[in-house]
């Protein structure tokens, strides 16, 4: 018989999973504290629950964390980690250590259906969303978890394209009974799904990153075909609705291609795209992968057109790069390779 997990359960569940096995309320409270709190790996490590409680657990479930089955270290002290999800995928999620923080970029999916040309996740294509179980897992095995202090939902796929399955890890991630981290220590990366994202954005307290890229429509379009379904001005539309003045904070993240969008024209329509709506933008430097023809902006132009942007009122900074020697900067995110390394061996 496949057991069933209990690592990526939220509270509910677990009080619905102690029910089904005739098991006090209160137990559920605690099976969270052991896989959350304290991290076990076994269902016998649960030592405050009877034998029997754990006997009863175990015929059914078991903890279902997994270790990375890979590591690979750049020369900045970033850590890129390939997971297994299954019998025959897998999913990287990298470690991003800095001198007062220390963030992980997490997946959400095996691929994804997005296409972006930049992407190397996209040109993988989309093979599965990953459960709650599988998006946790990258965080409750990550070898640094205790030294985090943020993570990212920026890693391989678009999180709001698996949206019940993110809704519930980031419950696990804020609410008291699983790691009670603020909100403000996650900030989740999307394209834009429209039900998708009104929905986020409700039942979560979570930072909003947008993929924005190009404040043309016409030009994102053909950098992003998910334009063409989610359009950037219905987009900043819908994000009006909402209240981004307090704790929460709602970001654009805008790669800046050489010749390409780094113009003074760009400037211009980023400002009058955004005008109204208090956020900020994250100039990115681009990383060439292959069979793109696409160039990163020189970095005096970048510094440029953030400085222009900043005058005018919109607070725009430039995001350091980190993992380029081992595919772990944005965009670089594939694991097709790996898959084939891994049956290999």
């Amino acid at each position: 018989m496949s057991k069933r997990t209990l690592l990526g359960l939220t509270l509910n569940e677990l009080k619905m999973v102690v029910s089904e096995l005739g098991m006090p309320e209160f137990t559920a409270r605690q099976i969270a504290s052991w896989l959350y709190d304290k991290k076990v790996l076994s269902i016998d490590d649960m030592t405050n629950l009877s034998i029997k409680n754990r006997e009863s657990l175990k015929y059914m479930y078991e903890v279902g964390g997994s270790i990375p089955v890979e590591a690979m270290h750049s020369i900045d002290g970033t850590v890129k980690y390939l997971y297994r999800v299954g019998e025959e995928r897998f999913v990287e999620s990298v470690y991003i250590p800095e001198e007062d923080r220390a963030t992980l970029c997490v997946s959400s999916q095996v691929g994804c259906k997005m296409n972006c040309c930049f992407c190397m996740t996209g040109k993988q294509g989309f093979s599965a969303n990953l459960t709650a179980n599988q998006i946790i897992n990258q965080i409750n095995s990550l070898p640094e978890r205790d030294s985090l202090t943020n993570v990212v939902m920026m890693g391989m796929g678009e999180p709001l394209d698996n949206l019940d399955e993110l809704l519930k890890s980031l419950e696990i991630m804020t609410s008291p009974y699983g790691y009670g981290w603020s909100p403000k220590r996650v900030t989740v990366s999307s394209v834009g799904l429209h039900k998708g994202l009104r929905r986020f954005i409700e039942e979560s307290d979570c930072h909003l990153a947008i993929s924005l890229h190009s404040p043309i429509p016409s030009q994102r379009s053909l950098l992003m075909p998910a334009e063409k379904a989610y359009s950037i001005v219905e987009i900043v539309d819908l994000l009006k609705e909402y209240d981004f003045t307090k704790q929460r904070r709602l970001s654009f993240e805008y790669i800046v291609f050489k010749n390409v969008n780094d113009s003074l024209t760009h400037a211009k329509e980023l400002l009058k795209l955004l005008h109204g709506l208090d956020c900020r933008v994250n100039l990115i430097r681009f990383h060439a992968i292959p069979n793109v023809d696409l160039e990163g902006a020189d970095m005096d132009v970048m510094i440029n057109f953030r400085d222009y942007l900043t005058s005018h009122g919109l607070f725009t900074t430039i995001r350091a790069s980190r993992g380029e020697d081992i595919f772990a900067a944005c965009g670089m995110l594939s694991t097709a390779k790996q898959k084939v390394q891994i049956n290999k061996n």
